[in-house]
């Protein structure tokens, strides 16, 4: 009996985790996709179409066609427009070749997301079979494993915001294994419209998103158990 309280215990954990990366990569792609409004504020805030010689509409046209290649829509990365006073391709050969990689990331993430929606539906699912008190087992597990989770992030956080410049440099160390990721402003026109200052910025809104996620979790959490409690005061 113990063995398969420890069971349905692991089992519960599984869709607890699964739940919250299932967040985290919604809440990439929300943060990148949900708003191109943000991406024009940004670009004035950090005035990138003087640092480009561009008109605002051309730089939105760039902008739309590479996070489509990201989402693996575009077969080339690759967009002629006018940019320093000259009609041509605004990505080069090093633009491409980085893109690549973070393409890789970003359509792997998509993956992994797909995957932790699989192990959530059957790892519910199997709790079902079991017979297992799931309704109370998830919601404590849920909170318990997200506790974890918020310490770690709690600890990124704090990291981050003493210093996003060397944890970014950091970040593109562990995911990428070249120095294609080290743009020269002078040759490459993608690092003058993404400054480091709209990568902090894009941090914290997807931050933000997945923080609202998070909140709304746990309160769906906390009003079950109170439910389970009430159902057990009858």
């Amino acid at each position: 009996m113990a063995k398969k309280k420890w069971l349905h215990k692991i089992l519960a954990i599984l869709p607890s985790i699964s739940l919250i990366v299932i967040l985290l990569i919604s809440s990439f792609e929300i943060g990148a996709y949900g708003d191109w409004n943000f991406y024009e504020k940004e670009y004035e805030k950090y005035k990138v179409a003087d640092e480009l010689y561009m008109e605002m509409p051309d730089i939105m046209k760039v902008t739309k066609f590479m996070m489509s290649y990201l989402r693996g829509n575009e077969k080339k990365l690759s967009i002629e427009t006018e940019v320093e006073g000259n009609i041509q391709d605004f990505f080069n050969e090093k633009d491409r070749l980085h893109m690549a990689d973070v393409q890789g990331l970003f359509l792997g993430g998509l993956a992994i997301r797909r995957g932790a929606i699989i192990v959530l539906l059957f790892s519910m699912a199997a709790l079902v079979l079991m017979k297992a008190d799931w309704k109370r087992l998830i919601p404590q597990m849920y909170q318990r494993v997200l506790a974890v989770f918020l310490a770690l992030t709690a600890v990124a956080g704090f990291l981050f915001s003493r210093d996003f410049n060397k944890y970014f440099v950091i970040f593109h160390h562990i995911f990428f294994n070249n120095n294609l990721w080290i743009l020269d402003p002078a040759e490459d026109y993608m690092i003058r419209m993404l400054p480091e200052g709209f990568f902090y910025d894009m941090v914290m809104r997807i931050g933000s998103i997945f923080a609202v996620f998070l909140i709304v979790s746990l309160v769906c959490s906390i009003v079950q158990k109170k439910i389970n409690k009430r159902c057990d005061s009858r």
